[in-house]
C-alpha cells in the first residue's frame, strides 16, 4: 500500500513541477522546450531526482538543469501549497541522457547492412 502512495506522488510532484516550469523566467529555458521526463522520489520522501529534457538542443541541458537548480526554492513552494506531504523532499535536477541513447541506437540500427535477397532464401530453407 505504501508504494502505491509513493507513485501517487511521484506522479503529482511531476506534474506540478512540469506545470510550473512554465512560470520560470530565465533567458537560459525560456526559448527551449524542457520537459520532466521522469520523477523518482525516495520511500523516506528526503530526495527527488527531477529528470529533464531539452527538446531540440540536447546541448543545452546542464545550463537548464543550473537554471532549475537556482529555482528549486520555487518548485519546493509550489509542490508543498499543492500537495499535502508529510516531508518535502530535496529537489535534485539531472539531465535525462536517456533520449540521447536511444536515438544513437535508432541511429545505429539504420545504419546496419540490409541483408540481401540470398541471405534471407538460405535462412528460410533451415
Amino acid at each position: 500500500m505504501a508504494n502505491h502512495n509513493i507513485d501517487r506522488l511521484t506522479e503529482d510532484v511531476k506534474r506540478e513541477i512540469s506545470v510550473a516550469m512554465h512560470e520560470v523566467k530565465d533567458s537560459r529555458i525560456s526559448g527551449e522546450i524542457v520537459s520532466v521526463s521522469r520523477v523518482e522520489l525516495t520511500n523516506d520522501l528526503s530526495y527527488c531526482k527531477v529528470y529533464i529534457s531539452v527538446l531540440g538542443a540536447p546541448e543545452k541541458g546542464e545550463a537548464a538543469v543550473e537554471c532549475l537548480k537556482k529555482a528549486a526554492g520555487f518548485f519546493k513552494r509550489r509542490i508543498n501549497s499543492r500537495i499535502k506531504m508529510r516531508k518535502m523532499p530535496e529537489l535534485i535536477f539531472l539531465v535525462d541522457k536517456s533520449l540521447d541513447y536511444y536515438d544513437k541506437m535508432s541511429r545505429m540500427l539504420d545504419n546496419l547492412p540490409k541483408p540481401t535477397t540470398e541471405e534471407t532464401d538460405d535462412s528460410e530453407e533451415n
